[in-house]
């Protein structure tokens, strides 16, 4: 049975820009519905406190003009439930969406005027509600829902001695046109934040586009980038931190360049290089008579010397291949007279030559040891390779100082050897490159470019004073910083 595999169509990715937005609008939806619900809950306690009071205070008033109340008819105290009625409710005018009754016997007895827009005689349900409210003679205030609205009421038993005959004071507030204001306020309130998160939600829109602008510029660049061509980079806005990210990522690309560019240059070294010693090696054995003892020998040294140069040159190679590396230096505070001294003991074992130091720097300086010695040893085997036995070599040090400048260490190695032509001064820093004086089966080709690569990693240069016919000067210069060296 052949089963078959179907392939899933990519997920289609939400873009950080639209999860931001999204993100954004939610917390500012979340912190207007939050903070809308607690005003709203606020503005409907404050209602019925405003409410309360207001029929509070009417109350006050009622028993107040019960109390030291004229009767306008007699001239004398009310004596009769209906003249206190009447007379409280001319002296009360009910504000908007409230409206008032007075009920004798419990039967309806006075109305509001005619200007008052609330019309509580109008509820059948309501005054029947009035009617049998405060019947213990004690004055409350309640809501009463009925079937066209909800009421905050309150209901004031009179009772004269004078008269036996009860009355009511009736004062209620439409209960339902006062939250529905509230709710008009609110979603005045809502479709405003409303428009206020859609202009918002665009600003940000803008806003987070211009600030993820160097993600996408980071994003082009590297596809962008390729084996064939590594040289694109971002170009660094502003100071914040994706200017310190976009100046991390350039730096990372260059690097990552390097280390191309320097496996490509490696690559292309030993194929270049090793090829000749392997076909050397090759044809030798390929023609090698194994019957003649002398044909043997022959080649097995001509195959032995060829490896050594093989393993020279691949020791070079690995050595320039590190060189681009952090950890290709190991600097530390050194005494240069006393490094000078011991290259000095190492390249007497180089050749016969008259060895000197011509001038000698006494300072302590912070470089790698090790690599300098690395590279002035390969310029004195240089120097011994080109000179005559028993001539002489200098080696020498010293500290340069200019105003206004850092100082600068430079190293030599001087030769009285046969020089170099003004052509081959620029092309024997190269690798493989190689003046016309020189002997391909006597060095890989690489020592000064070894040089250039050490004194390169120490931020510094090397370069040559040549004479042909009276012999070479190499020097190292390596910057210091201020304050690197002292005597």
């Amino acid at each position: 049975m052949m089963m078959t595999t179907t392939s899933r169509p990519p997920r289609r990715r939400v873009s950080i820009r639209a999860r931001v937005l999204a993100s954004m609008i939610l917390l500012v939806g979340f912190a207007l519905a939050v903070s809308g619900a607690a005003i709203y809950v606020y503005e409907r306690q404050e209602l019925n406190a405003r409410l309360d009071d207001s029929l509070t205070r009417t109350v006050e008033e009622f028993r107040v003009l019960a109390e030291t109340g004229i009767d306008p008819q007699t001239g004398n105290g009310f004596k009769h439930a209906e003249d206190l009625l009447y007379t409280a409710m001319q002296r009360t005018l009910p504000a908007r969406y409230q409206g008032m009754v007075g009920l004798s016997a419990d039967q309806l007895q006075w109305t509001a005027p005619a200007t008052v827009e609330m019309r509580l005689e109008e509820d059948p349900q309501f005054l029947e509600w009035a009617k049998t409210s405060a019947a213990d003679q004690h004055v409350r205030i309640e809501n009463f829902e009925t079937e066209l609205s909800e009421y905050r009421a309150i209901v004031v038993p009179i009772q004269l001695s004078s008269d036996p005959k009860p009355a009511r004071f009736v004062l209620a507030y439409d209960y339902t046109a006062e939250v529905s204001r509230i709710n008009k306020q609110f979603m005045v309130f809502f479709g405003v934040g409303l428009v206020v998160m859609l202009l918002a939600g665009g600003a940000a829109y803008l806003i987070v586009g211009r600030m993820l602008e160097p993600i996408r510029r980071l994003r082009d660049t590297a596809r962008q980038i390729s084996e064939s061509d590594q040289s694109s980079r971002i170009e660094v806005t502003g100071d914040d931190e994706f200017a310190e990210l976009t100046v991390t990522v350039n730096d990372m690309l260059d690097r990552l360049q390097d280390a191309l560019n320097s496996q490509r240059q490696l690559l292309d070294d030993v194929g270049h290089e090793l090829r000749t010693p392997v076909t050397i090696i090759r044809g030798h054995l390929e023609l090698m008579d194994v019957q003649d003892s002398e044909d043997v020998a022959q080649t097995k040294d001509i195959a032995l010397d060829e490896l050594k140069r093989m393993s020279l040159l691949i020791n070079d190679l690995m050595t320039l291949a590190g060189a681009n590396r952090a950890d290709f230096l190991s600097a530390k505070p050194t005494d240069i007279g006393t490094l000078l001294d011991e290259i000095l003991d190492k390249v007497r074992a180089l050749g016969n030559r008259d060895w000197r130091i011509g001038h000698r720097e006494e300072a302590n300086v912070t470089l790698d040891p090790a690599r300098i010695t690395q590279a002035m040893l390969q310029l004195a085997a240089n120097a011994v390779k080109f000179s005559d036995e028993g001539s002489r070599i200098d080696l020498g040090s010293a500290m340069l100082e200019e105003q206004d400048k850092a100082p600068v260490l430079r190293l030599w190695v001087h030769d009285a050897g046969v020089g170099i032509a003004p052509e081959d001064l620029e092309r024997i820093f190269e690798r493989f490159g190689r003046g016309q004086n020189s002997d391909r089966a006597k060095g890989s080709g690489l020592g000064l470019n070894i040089v250039s690569a050490i004194a390169d990693s120490h931020g510094g240069s090397v370069w040559v004073d040549s004479v042909p016919g009276s012999g070479s000067t190499f020097y190292i210069d390596i910057p210091l910083a201020e304050g690197a060296h002292s005597v």
